[in-house]
């Protein structure tokens, strides 16, 4: 019998978790931005240059693909959360108070995750963890996702 705490347990899986996170919220974000841009997946594009839609398509899906990939996650996460808050903020809430009401809970679901992202960076399973790991030894690596 394991007498090790459940929590303890969980927690070395936690890197990987957010990984496996940060890959399907990247995906997700990424189709909804291919989805505006070029038309896809049962939806019209926007106008080239109509504001704000195909705006935020473009930012969707470059940096929907930033996170999907673990490249400059925490400053592509915090574009993407900025974008969600402005659409949730602009299209949706006058519609009613709650997203519930008015449309805007995948607007508030990416915000939050993506909000998270910027605290908690990557996790494992990034581009940017892997570049690290073969940086030649000696380099000055950054501490905790910094750079120097």
């Amino acid at each position: 019998m394991n007498n090790t705490p459940v929590s303890d347990r969980l927690a070395k899986h936690q890197p990987v978790v957010l990984g496996l996170f940060r890959i399907v919220l990247g995906l997700l974000f990424t189709s909804e931005g291919a989805a505006t841009v070029f038309g896809v997946l049962d939806r019209e594009s926007s106008a080239v240059g109509e504001w704000p839609f195909w705006y935020a398509g473009v930012i969707e899906l470059v940096c929907g693909v930033l996170v999907l990939l673990g490249v400059a996650t925490r400053a592509a996460a915090f574009l993407c959360s900025g974008i969600m808050a402005f659409a949730y903020f602009t299209e949706h809430q006058k519609d009613g108070l709650f997203p519930l009401q008015n449309g805007g809970l995948a607007p508030v679901l990416f915000c939050w995750g993506f909000l998270m992202l910027v605290f908690f960076g990557p996790g494992a399973l990034s581009l940017s963890a892997l570049f690290a790991r073969s940086a030649p030894r000696g380099a000055v690596q950054p501490a905790h996702g910094r750079t120097p």
